[in-house]
């Protein structure tokens, strides 16, 4: 099936930075991508599927999750089909595997329900 595709977690320390790339490919991807939204959630042991951060198809409106304002910034590049998740100043209740999703119906960007496309996720954990 036609996935998204996460990149650019790892390990680093508390204060450190990392940026997330989702990249959108296929045939598919490429004539859909910039109608839709995108999103970042994270999941961590234990917990359910958290929102992050949103961004709409083409006003560039952003919506974050409180925990992550002032920190994280959602961006992206609809030539290129790519969304990113700049993340700075992390701490180790950021760790969580990470995951870009697709918003194919109209609602909350807090509601995972409401994206058909994901990502494999990537793993970004914060030691103290």
């Amino acid at each position: 099936q036609e996935q998204l595709v996460e990149s650019g977690g790892g390990l680093v320390q508390a204060g450190d930075s990392l940026r997330l790339s989702c990249a959108a490919p296929g045939s598919t991807f490429s004539s859909t991508f910039s109608s839709f939204a995108m999103g970042w959630f994270r999941q961590a042991p234990g917990k359910e599927r958290e929102f992050v951060a949103g961004i709409s198809r083409s006003r560039g409106s952003t919506t974050y999750a409180e925990s992550v304002k002032g920190r994280f910034t959602i961006s992206r590049d609809n030539t290129k089909n790519m969304v990113y998740l700049q993340m700075n100043s992390l701490k180790p209740e950021d760790t969580a595997v990470y995951y870009c999703g697709m918003m194919t119906r109209a609602g909350s960007y807090y509601d995972p329900q409401l994206y058909d496309y994901w990502g494999q996720g990537t793993q970004v954990t914060v030691s103290s």
